[in-house]
């Protein structure tokens, strides 16, 4: 046998030997992740609490009887009792109702949002940071023109001129508005990534770009995504609630925590329980998702171990 063909027997099972690396190395970074998060107990009270919200948001009926449309007038404005755990709104209604199912809203739309930015975020970061060139320039400067406008403005830009704010516009808008940041981190990722040897690997072999992208690169710059993601999510629970705080939000009858404390900030001093209910389910919800990111980001980091 020829040096040459021994030296392409050699090169062929290196580049076999690099592809079956990076996956055990994959494997082995979210198992020890997994490790490092059964005992971490920012991770699990996080987790907890997210569970239990996202139960609470898809099963309401599990925790109260009432409807949140059942209201009454001539009951306004009532204490809490042992019939009514937070007491009555301005429209005599069960507050402890609405509260649960203000979660549903808040939910669906952070959860929604985060996941259509997560989509449009690797498609178009991963082809700016593989290919480069001219793709990577008109991506990049598409995120520039989208950066140009704050979130929260752009969205009170945007809805200001919508007549129906409902949970699918809301949606809309702050998906347009929420990709880029997703994919710039998208294609940092990739290009710290794109000319390792397992990827060089890859190609040897006679990979195509889409089956390198999705089995090479991605898995490997992922996490950095995935810390951001669980953390956004909670902004745009927080997002949602300001602009219905404001008025550009979703409007009546939709049933949302920013709705209620936009209702409930003119009775501060004379009724502070219509603030302090859905204003704490709201706090709690965006802090659980911060720890469990800050928890993530340990885990997957291992220069933070």
């Amino acid at each position: 046998m020829s040096e040459t063909q021994t030296g392409d027997q050699k090169g062929t099972q290196g580049a076999v030997t690099g592809a079956e690396d990076v996956s055990g190395r994959q494997a082995s970074l979210w198992a020890d992740a997994w490790r490092e998060l059964r005992h971490n107990k920012l991770f699990i009270i996080s987790a907890t609490l997210i569970l239990f919200l996202i139960v609470m948001a898809a099963f309401p009926q599990l925790f109260t009887t009432q409807s949140p449309r059942d209201c009454q007038l001539e009951r306004s404005l009532q204490g809490p009792s042992a019939d009514h755990w937070f007491g009555i709104d301005i429209l005599g209604c069960d507050y402890y109702t609405r509260v649960i199912y203000g979660a549903r809203v808040s939910m669906i739309i952070g959860l929604s949002v985060t996941a259509f930015a997560v989509l449009i975020a690797l498609v178009l970061g991963s082809s700016a940071g593989y290919y480069g060139g001219l793709t990577d320039t008109l991506i990049s400067r598409a995120v520039d023109i989208i950066f140009g406008l704050p979130t929260v403005l752009g969205a009170i830009v945007i809805l200001s001129v919508v007549s129906n704010r409902n949970l699918f516009w809301v949606t809309l808008v702050l998906v347009v508005l929420g990709w880029p940041t997703m994919t710039r981190l998208v294609r940092s990722s990739v290009l710290s990534v794109r000319d390792s040897d397992y990827v060089n690997a890859a190609r040897a072999l006679g990979a195509g770009d889409l089956r390198v992208i999705t089995r090479h690169v991605l898995p490997n710059a992922i996490a950095p995504v995935v810390v951001y993601a669980t953390i956004y999510v909670g902004l745009i629970i927080a997002a949602e609630a300001t602009l219905s705080f404001l008025g550009i939000g979703l409007q009546l009858p939709a049933i949302s925590w920013g709705l209620m404390i936009s209702q409930a900030q003119t009775r501060v001093l004379s009724e502070p329980l219509l603030l302090l209910f859905p204003g704490l389910f709201l706090s709690v919800t965006v802090l659980s998702f911060i720890l469990m990111g800050d928890a993530l980001r340990d885990a997957l980091d291992p220069k933070l171990r």
